[in-house]
């Protein structure tokens, strides 16, 4: 139901208390087992990693003959997130696929590139659905011709992001060349690069908010620029990016156990808390919906819960909404007459609150 009357504001939780919120995202977490998905998608990212950076230089050369040296130099900034062991080899790859390129193998290689880089977002895809409880519906073909269509989208946005980052240090140091090294041009260089900083953040935001439109197959969608679950995404994996950096540098020796595979092993752990915390915001955003749906029904009437619900019924997932949302004693006895039964049922009676059917 939520896919066909999706809110136009997830920040408005129409009285819904954040407990409840907090409460149905945790076991919504659990029952749709999104740590082991995570794991899924970060297998699928390190295989869409190299053929999305051959994508984008290959692209990026449509307008710059050194496409590569540039591209070299905006991968740099991403060593601000992922820990130097992982960036060295992501670097030593791209290098080595690069010099590898010649211009007969370019045409034939961008376009398996394109369709190998889009694994990753269809990963994306099959993990929302189940997340948002709906089934897939596009072909084969549409799915992936929307993959790949979004994920072009998401290298641009990515590659917008590095711009920033590189534009604002570039204006900056041109400040410190050209006014030395005075007050004014101090202000200059840390006005250009909080501009920077500022940009990249708005593309962070619309690259979560590209992933969360496209991604699931929602009858109806809401474009959204930032969602809770977005916020929470992505302060969620800038602390955990920034904290597994931290860790490897300061404690952890993946060489000694994983050997020539340490650096891997990490880039695979980046990848996975990555896909973890774009679950768990999307999880989130999936969650504030379905509460606010069934907290409507339930105050129009359209909603009722029986006391002897059947077997088939499972709709103890919207007896425990409503306990939770409304807060209301009528609520609460109807919450306590539906205890048994397993939660977010995938099949009701009254199709719940995050049914696409």
């Amino acid at each position: 139901m939520v896919s066909h009357s999706p809110l136009r504001s997830l920040w408005n939780l129409e009285g819904v208390p954040v407990r409840a919120i907090a409460k149905h995202t945790w076991r919504a977490t659990l029952d749709d087992n999104l740590v082991g998905r995570a794991a899924e998608l970060g297998f699928y990212f390190i295989f869409a990693l190299f053929p999305s950076l051959f994508t984008a230089t290959s692209i990026l050369g449509l307008a710059a003959r050194s496409a590569s040296k540039i591209y070299y130099s905006l991968l740099g900034y991403l060593s601000i997130v992922i820990p130097h062991a992982a960036m060295d080899t992501v670097l030593q790859t791209f290098n080595q696929t690069t010099a590898a390129t010649t211009s007969g193998k370019l045409t034939f290689g961008l376009i398996f590139a394109i369709w190998s880089a889009s694994v990753g977002f269809s990963a994306i895809q099959d993990s929302l659905n189940i997340v948002y409880k709906i089934k897939e519906t596009r072909s084969y073909f549409a799915a992936r011709l929307s993959a790949i269509g979004v994920t072009i989208l998401l290298m641009a946005l990515v590659t917008a992001m590095l711009l920033c980052l590189l534009g604002g240090d570039f204006f900056a140091r041109m400040a410190e060349l050209r006014l030395g090294h005075n007050v004014v041009a101090l202000t200059l260089a840390v006005v250009s690069r909080a501009i920077s900083w500022t940009l990249a953040a708005v593309l962070l935001s619309l690259f979560f908010a590209v992933i969360y439109y496209f991604a699931p197959d929602k009858k109806a969608s809401q474009w959204h620029w930032l969602t809770p679950g977005a916020l929470v995404g992505i302060l969620g994996w800038l602390v955990a990016s920034i904290g597994l950096r931290i860790y490897v540098h300061e404690f952890g020796d993946y060489s000694m156990t994983y050997g020539s595979l340490g650096a891997v092993i990490i880039l695979l752990t980046w990848f996975y808390l990555s896909g973890l915390m774009l679950l768990v915001g999307a999880e989130i955003n999936s969650e504030i919906e379905a509460v606010a749906a069934a907290k409507r029904l339930l105050e129009t009437g359209q909603l009722d819960i029986p006391a002897a619900p059947g077997p088939g019924d499972n709709i103890d997932l919207i007896a425990a909404l409503a306990a939770d949302s409304c807060g209301e004693s009528d609520g609460g006895r109807r919450a306590g007459a539906s205890t048994d039964g397993q939660s977010k049922p995938h099949t009701s009676t009254y199709a719940g609150p995050k049914t696409a059917a």
